[in-house]
């Protein structure tokens, strides 16, 4: 390998892992992985692919013109099976070749040089590194595949010990909250509640009268013990519930990510609440929540709409949320990913997720859930 080269990757590969290990945002990692390989290959678009359980492959992250985030792959794409089998590929031009040319998709027809490296690793094959050349440019050569592969598998590699990581700590975290905890009721607790008691027993004797201003002053000392000791109690409980919601935090966390949506689209979608839908279980709020910023998300990404309404409801033991746009519908090749996490979420919660779409009356989603 030549020394520059080998240079640029090692230096590449050690600015991930510094990204990587010290918890940046996942898509900032991902965004540098492939700004760095289509660097290193010389290449006019680099994509990092993710796998999905059915083989297929979504773009995560691009580099180059006409960056197709969300593209979706067929399993029987040529990246695909090289994530599958984990043995990189490289065509002098995509769109002809016969191993890569029928699975090349609309958005990707204006390359030709291709190479693809498997991108994670032997246990954890996390998808596909790919990178292209415009028609015309010169092919990829065996030193540049190499690279790439190196590349590709020591990126991929970070990433997954990243994920170990962020485990770890989130564990070590959990573990620490949990000791305090236990050191704030089993010791602290206790301490207090016994020294408010000799307070409490020395101005109680009879043997001694205390002066007013004494009794007072101890009488005050004895409350606010009191007072600290349903303070820490609190605390406990929080430490031991991490982040816990208050009633009134569906109907307060549905509008700030309906102002959310409002500062991304330019304008305020409509939003009405029908119904207590604040006095539910924590856990069907949470759902709620995230469903509602998805189906937003989804509107705020690829509707083009003018329109967005938004209706939360409560009718007896059920909880609707609707979201509906006048956009363009739900374009063919985009990533179906979010609609899947909201039927998975209503599914998990023991309900179902129904979407409506098309192009002339845009897209309905309506989720639904007992509660």
């Amino acid at each position: 390998m030549d020394p520059t080269l080998a240079a640029r990757t090692l230096t590449a590969s050690t600015e991930i892992a510094t990204a990587a290990l010290s918890g940046d945002d996942p898509e900032a990692v991902l965004d540098l992985v492939v700004r760095s390989a289509a660097a290193l290959a010389e290449a006019d678009l680099g994509l990092v692919m993710a796998r999905a359980a059915d083989g297929s492959l979504t773009v995560e992250a691009a580099h180059g013109s006409r960056e197709p985030i969300g593209l979706v792959l067929s399993s029987r794409s040529s990246a695909a099976r090289v994530a599958r089998a984990g043995v990189p590929i490289v065509a002098d031009d995509v769109t002809t070749d016969p191993r890569t040319a029928p699975y090349v998709p609309r958005e990707l027809r204006g390359y030709g040089p291709f190479a693809a490296a498997p991108f994670g690793t032997r246990e954890r094959r996390l998808g596909a590194l790919t990178v292209y050349r415009r028609k015309g440019g010169r092919p990829f050569t065996p030193a540049t595949v190499d690279v790439l592969t190196a590349f590709a598998a020591q990126a991929g590699l970070v990433l997954v010990l990243a994920e170990g990581t962020t485990a770890r700590q989130r564990v070590d975290l959990y573990e620490e909250r949990e000791r305090i905890a236990r050191d704030l009721h089993d010791v602290i607790i206790q301490r207090l509640y016994a020294a408010g008691m000799q307070l409490d027993l020395l101005a109680r004797r009879p043997s001694r009268k205390l002066a007013k201003a004494d009794a007072t002053r101890l009488g005050d000392a004895v409350d606010q013990l009191d007072a600290a000791i349903a303070d820490v109690r609190a605390v406990v409980r929080t430490l031991r519930q991490p982040d816990p919601e208050p009633p009134t935090a569906l109907t307060e966390s549905a509008r700030a990510e309906v102002e959310t949506a409002r500062e991304l689209l330019g304008f305020a979608p409509s939003f009405e609440i029908t119904g207590d839908v604040d006095a539910i279980a924590p856990a069907v709020a949470d759902h709620t929540r995230a469903a509602l910023r998805e189906a937003l998300s989804n509107v705020v990404r690829h509707a083009g709409a003018m329109r967005v309404a938004v209706h939360l409801r409560r009718d007896g033991d059920r909880l609707r949320l609707t979201v509906a746009d006048d956009g363009c519908g739900i374009p063919e090749g985009v990533s179906k990913r979010g609609l899947n996490n909201l039927r998975e979420r209503a599914e998990q919660a023991g309900g179902r997720c129904e979407v409506r779409s098309s192009p002339r009356s845009g897209t309905t989603v309506t989720w639904e859930v007992p509660v």
